[in-house]
């Protein structure tokens, strides 16, 4: 994908499965926006080619989109409306294609039942979010694309949209894209990290696997016979088990402490940008090496292209040619 002479993705390899609560995550400036923009159909990619739930977005209709759900960083509305209101006329929309979620048991799921009535410009911010989520699933999506969804939650209201997000994609099978720049909540909702920087993904994995990928150490700390110890180990799994076996006084606490997905995306952006060796892939999905001058060959050997799969059927290929699966369809 360019942008006049400005290469914003490069060599961009990634697919989504169905099912998958994907985080997409890459200092600003990386192509992260321009890569969702691209499998929403906002955007047209300059080269390369997309498929988004079988389906290149620059050209689905109605019906395909009746099977995607976003949920904008901002967004503006008449603050007139109420919720209840707003959400049934958002869902006759959705008839001629899907069954939608009917009004008051969305509002329940969101938790706005109290709110049902209220003019929209009464609601305070974190309200206003879980709004937001409401219209985004309010036709069922296959997949859903969530862009900093916390934006404005106290901390009730955030752990209440984490436990949405897990019913959404555990109950009801939703595939979802996550982009924020909460590490800490990416950790908590994403089965698999996705980091872009570069134009290009230079690392992809679990969280577990992209923080031992950078650091294999643990420290794990605990009190025997009223004295606090301290050991860093490779297998921490196997050490406390040891210790808790082995004879003598006993141990009263235990505590192992494993480095964080911050701590791992720190480490891994800033290798990439000094122009180091990033190797932080996992199950064969992304092997990188790159260095700021350094071109990536994409599947198949293309220079420079993007190829996305989302959901199980996406793909695209922009800006060179990435590619990409979320949500069950979409290619980039």
């Amino acid at each position: 994908m360019r942008y006049g002479d400005t290469q914003v993705l490069d060599g961009v390899d990634l697919t989504v499965h169905s099912g998958e609560v994907v985080a997409l995550l890459g200092p600003n400036g990386a192509g992260r926006s321009t890569t969702i923009e691209i499998l929403e159909g906002f955007r047209v990619p300059s080269a390369g080619e997309v498929s988004v739930l079988g389906v290149d977005p620059a050209k689905g209709d109605d019906g395909w989109r009746s099977q995607i759900g976003v949920m904008l960083q901002t967004s503006s509305d008449h603050a007139k409306w109420r919720p209840r209101q707003l959400l049934a006329h958002i869902a006759d929309y959705y008839r001629p294609y899907v069954d939608p979620w009917p009004a008051d048991e969305l509002l329940e799921l969101v938790g706005l039942t109290g709110q049902a009535g209220q003019k929209l410009s009464t609601l305070s911010g974190g309200q206003r979010r879980r709004l937001d989520v409401a219209l985004g699933i309010v036709g069922r999506p296959s997949l859903l694309f969530l862009d900093e969804p916390t934006t404005g939650f106290d901390p009730r209201a955030r752990r209440d949209f984490h436990e949405l997000v897990h019913r959404l994609s555990d109950l009801e099978g939703i595939t979802i894209l996550l982009t924020t720049h909460d590490l800490s909540e990416a950790e908590k909702l994403a089965s698999r990290i996705v980091i872009l920087a570069g134009g290009g993904v230079i690392a992809d994995g679990s969280p577990y696997e992209l923080t031992r990928a950078v650091s294999r150490l643990a420290e794990v700390r605990w009190v025997c016979g009223g004295q606090r110890h301290v050991h860093a180990s490779k297998d921490a799994t196997e050490f406390a088990r040891e210790l808790l076996t082995r004879e003598g006084e006993p141990v009263t606490e235990l505590e192992i402490e494993r480095g964080t997905l911050e701590d791992a995306y720190l480490s891994i952006v800033e290798r990439f940008e000094a122009g180091q060796a990033v190797e932080a892939a996992s199950s064969g999905r992304c092997s990188c090496r790159r260095r700021h001058d350094e071109r990536r060959r994409t599947s198949g050997g293309t220079r420079g292209g993007d190829r996305q799969c989302a959901g199980g059927g996406s793909r695209r290929r922009a800006g060179g040619g990435s590619r990409r699966r979320a949500g069950g369809g979409a290619a980039t």
